[in-house]
């Protein structure tokens, strides 16, 4: 989760003919006025004909549990549509690389899946169509820009227009294997607990004889959580500086390597790379991990799991949201259908991904029938909800990412220098790849 490569993909342009049929007429003796015939199975087969849908390709990553049931979805759209018949294309494997490839070929599908990172980048290229017009003149639901959460919107916007419509903002949360909590006698984690309180219980459940750790962290949760937590930033609002050497910063930074790869509280690397690192939980050797609200973590048979919001941060309790949108290729042949393809594909997704990221549907309720196997865990993800947060983005962002890991992230957690030294040290080089 530290880190992605880079796709891009293509778009073909079909054309339909017209056909036109007129209804045959007579004309008697005695009058000049033409009467209609009646029509022909023909004649009606050959109007339908002239209604042919364009047809409105759609790139994504979905494998192959997860493109059946988008394609369930698709289905029910394409019989709604008069217009658009959408098209779905799965690339589960080296996706960014071939949408990369197709963007730059020119032959980019119409409709584009783009996790958080990349949606501004390709927008600062003009590789995406602008939304912002188009959405203040809709009044569909889908198209509410002031229903959905402005921190997990932020990443679909650039320069204050929009380029994308967020399908997905899911926040982390913390699933808690409760037999191990049972076994040290320890009573659960209860929802206004504090980082100081979770790193004690990560103690507290650590028996590294038994191979077993009180939590893990690999670089996942995002660092970026727990400095926001702190009050600090790692970008700041004006996209003009990255703040990661300001004391909010250094807290959170010593606190997540206190954490990380330590024994007393969490699995070496090593055992991490060995084991696997949401396997080790899966397999009840992790007491606490922070996971994304829709993963399978509480659907392991025999492991009982409990639910709880991420601990909070001398500020706030900010939590990390995993965020995504779909965009509309600039290149497309059929602007208008893609984007009421768009729109329609906006809200049969918000009705299957959890948690949609609009204020209306974030609710327990809405939750559990998108997914009812969160029935237990939706009260918590509702909350948690509220309070997520994606990434501040920048056109440069790729780049920014690879300072940011290489010149702090990676040697903090490798115990080569202090968070002080280091973010002093990384400031420099991350401002300069700012706008």
């Amino acid at each position: 989760m530290r880190r992605r490569t880079h796709t891009l993909l293509t778009a073909m342009l079909l054309t339909f003919t017209l056909l036109v049929t007129a209804c045959g007429s007579t004309q008697t003796d005695n009058s000049a006025q033409q009467t209609p015939q009646p029509q022909s199975q023909e004649q009606t087969d050959q109007q339908a004909a002239s209604r042919e849908k364009v047809t409105i390709r759609l790139a994504t990553w979905a494998g192959a549990q997860e493109a059946q049931e988008l394609e369930a979805i698709i289905d029910r759209i394409n019989a709604e549509s008069e217009t658009f018949q959408i098209v779905h294309e799965p690339a589960p494997a080296d996706y960014y690389t071939k949408i990369q490839t197709m963007l730059a070929g020119g032959t980019a599908p119409d409709l584009i899946w783009l996790a958080q990172e990349y949606v501004v980048p390709y927008a600062a290229r003009g590789a995406l169509m602008d939304l912002t017009d188009r959405l203040k003149a809709d009044s569909r639901p889908a198209a509410n820009l002031d229903d959905y959460f402005p921190l997990v919107l932020e990443h679909a916007m650039y320069e204050g227009k929009v380029y994308g419509l967020p399908w997905i903002g899911q926040p982390v949360i913390v699933y808690y294997n409760k037999d191990l909590f049972d076994e040290k006698g320890i009573p659960y984690p209860t929802d206004d607990w504090t980082w100081e309180e979770f790193r004690n219980l990560a103690v507290q459940l650590t028996d590294k004889e038994k191979g077993i750790y009180g939590t893990s962290f690999n670089g996942w949760p995002p660092v970026h959580m727990f400095i926001w937590q702190a009050g600090g930033e790692v970008i700041s609002p004006d996209l003009k500086s990255s703040p990661i050497d300001s004391p909010e910063a250094i807290q959170a930074l010593e606190f997540y390597s206190s954490i990380i790869y330590n024994e007393e509280v969490a699995p070496s690397m090593a055992t991490v790379n060995e084991q696997g690192f949401s396997e080790m939980f899966k397999a009840g050797k992790i007491a606490m991990f922070f996971g994304g609200a829709s993963d399978d973590l509480d659907r392991v048979e025999g492991l009982r799991v409990g639910h709880v919001r991420v601990p909070k941060g001398p500020a706030n309790r900010t939590t990390f949201a995993w965020a995504a949108s779909t965009v509309i290729n600039a290149k497309t042949p059929h602007p208008d259908e893609a984007y009421d393809a768009l729109i329609a594909l906006t809200e049969g997704i918000h009705n299957w991904k959890i948690v949609p990221p609009r204020r209306s549907m974030a609710t327990a309720e809405q939750i559990t029938k998108n997914e009812p196997r969160k029935a237990e865990g939706a009260e918590v993800i509702m909350q948690a909800a509220q309070e997520m947060r994606a990434f501040r983005i920048i056109p440069n962002h790729p780049e920014w990412d690879t300072i940011f890991w290489e010149q702090l992230q990676d040697p903090l957690y490798s115990k080569k220098g202090s968070a002080a030294e280091l973010a002093a040290r990384a400031r420099a080089s991350l401002e300069e790849v700012l706008p």
